[in-house]
């Protein structure tokens, strides 16, 4: 009999009202905002009442290079999160909210899969709680104000050839990445080049999921440099009072969603940021309250360990003064193949020497994490061709490494598949294993900070950048920016960035195509070789399968 698919399995879920679920972390109804029966916002009274709880530990779940043959991060965070549940323990999920972008392009959503998911699904996949409209409309307010004082006088000075603020929207349109402004006349103000990123690389979203509160919030929207005058002197969103108006638009999304599990256990659901793009974390906020309610936080970052984990350890953590205790590496036998050269096509069948071609990649990944001091176990997520010599090659390559790698059957039993994982994850986690440091000091220059990156986490042999971005990072230091953390955009698909060159290349360059500072997230992205900031759809973009059927239901978004 054919295993019900994703979107079936969540229809047929049980859920619990929202309010019992907040009760297993000892959250009041009073307490939620509820959004219908199924999800609700945590009040910031509540927030701010906790904070002198101690906290629980800190568990990151990550993966290698994903390919397309699939390797279920978010699955394996849901999964984990309900086996430690499952085993008495008090647990929570923190995972990040789902863009329109590769919903309706190519990726899918975000809510994991079979036994393994956060319900509901369907609202987490399209518009949810609103945020990511909120942050879209925060985002293009300060854009609209930007034109709105040139043309009414300019009285800042903004150098109009220096405007660094685009618009966003939430969806893949590569049509708008470059664009021309204010044609048709004097009235509609003046001509200038711009153009759109998708919400998600925002400065207001790694904002949003970086802030601590109200406060905090209103400060760095404060800091956003916006633009430049002729003497390059920045203009920043305080200096155009758009800063107070910005954060009474995100009031709301400041606060996290709160929902639940297949098996009704909680999960926080909140920001968006991707990782190759940005710095593809679930926010500060969700995740250090959740830490004040429960002993074990699941929560995951985007992408392979190269993106996600890196910048989880150097952005999130050095920001938020966070220390994960275990990290948890999700392998497939499948993508293990594909790395090893196998075709799509071609992976159901057994193929060892395959597994044994393509597990440099994981061993790869395995010894950047411990290079941050915290134990790693590997997650095999099973797949139902999967045969017993493939995962052993997997055990023992991860064996080499020094990590153990557990067999997890999540997707097909929920927690019952997990609960060898959770038990490993709560042995090392209660050890006080975990000797938590950044790659980086905060004092290295800047150029010796994406050296540091490219070298110790991609293994290249050089970064590649011209004069011009090289007297660029220099004038930020001088500016007092130098301490900043770096953020990487660069492809998902490889180590290096060329994204057909999977396994565990060396000795290949990073070239730096551009830098952009987010003065208010407080970290400098670095743009490296044909990554886009704003997207464009496949050539069979997801939405011309998605659809309503006769019973009014979704079909389609996966």
């Amino acid at each position: 009999m054919a295993h019900p698919t994703d979107i079936e399995i969540a229809r047929a879920a049980s859920k619990l009202p929202i309010q019992e679920i907040g009760a297993k972390l000892g959250i009041g109804a009073e307490h939620l905002l509820p959004y219908g029966h199924d999800k609700a916002k945590l009040g910031q009274a509540f927030i701010e009442s906790v904070q002198g709880n101690p906290d629980g530990k800190l568990i990151l779940v990550t993966a290698i290079n994903p390919t397309p043959a699939g390797e279920g991060k978010t699955t394996t965070t849901v999964g984990l999160g309900d086996g430690l549940n499952r085993i008495g323990k008090r647990a929570a999920i923190c995972i990040r909210e789902a863009s329109l972008g590769p919903c309706f392009g190519m990726k899918g959503g975000a809510a994991g899969g079979g036994r393994a998911q956060v319900v509901p699904m369907e609202d987490m996949n399209l518009h949810f709680t609103g945020d990511f409209h909120a942050i879209t409309s925060a985002h293009n307010l300060l854009a609209a104000m930007i034109d709105n004082h040139i043309y009414w006088g300019n009285e800042l000075g903004i150098d109009e050839r220096r405007v660094t603020w685009k618009r966003v929207v939430d969806m893949n349109d590569r049509a708008l990445r470059d664009i021309v402004t204010s044609l048709g006349g004097v009235a509609n103000g003046f001509p200038r080049q711009t153009g759109f990123d998708i919400t998600v690389a925002s400065e207001v979203m790694a904002i949003l999921c970086l802030a601590r509160n109200l406060e905090d919030l209103q400060k760095r929207l404060g800091d956003i440099i916006v633009a430049y005058r002729r003497d390059r002197s920045p203009i920043t969103c305080r200096d155009l009072r758009a800063d107070g108006a910005m954060t009474v638009l995100l009031k709301d999304a400041m606060q996290p969603n709160l929902v639940q599990t297949l098996e009704n256990n909680p999960a926080f659901v909140h920001g968006g940021p991707f990782a190759n793009i940005a710095h593809g974390c679930n926010s500060v906020i969700a995740t250090t309250t959740a830490l004040k309610l429960a002993d074990y936080v699941v929560t995951e970052a985007g992408f392979g360990a190269d993106l996600g984990a890196e910048k989880f350890m150097d952005i999130k953590c050095r920001k938020a003064g966070l220390a994960p205790d275990v990290v948890v590496l999700v392998a497939t036998v499948r993508a293990m193949k594909m790395n090893g050269g196998v075709a799509r096509a071609d992976l159901d069948a057994e193929n060892v020497a395959a597994v044994a071609e393509g597990c440099p990649n994981l061993t790869r990944h395995i010894a950047n994490l411990k290079q941050f001091g915290v134990p790693v176990v590997v997650a095999i997520n099973h797949f139902v061709t999967d045969t017993e010599a493939e995962i052993e090659v997997i055990r023992q390559s991860a064996e080499s490494q020094g990590a153990e790698a557990i067999l997890c059957r999540h997707w097909e039993l929920g927690s019952e598949g997990a609960v060898e994982l959770a038990e490993r994850v709560v042995e090392l986690a209660d050890s006080g294993a975990a000797q938590f440091a950044p790659l980086y000091r905060d004092d290295l220059p800047l150029f010796e900070k994406i050296e540091t990156i490219a070298k110790r986490i991609y293994h290249a042999d050089e970064v590649l950048a011209d004069k011009k971005i090289r007297d660029q990072l220099r004038a930020w230091e001088n500016a007092g920016y130098g301490h900043l953390p770096i953020c990487m955009a660069k492809t998902q698909y490889s180590f290096s960035t060329d994204p057909d060159l999977r396994g565990a290349p060396s000795g290949h360059s990073v070239p730096v195509r551009e830098v952009r500072l987010s003065a208010g997230a407080g970290f400098v992205i670095v743009i490296c070789g044909q990554i886009m900031t704003m997207p464009g759809l496949p050539g069979h973009p997801a939405a011309e399968g998605i659809h309503l059927n006769e019973l009014g239901q979704i079909e389609g978004l996966f």
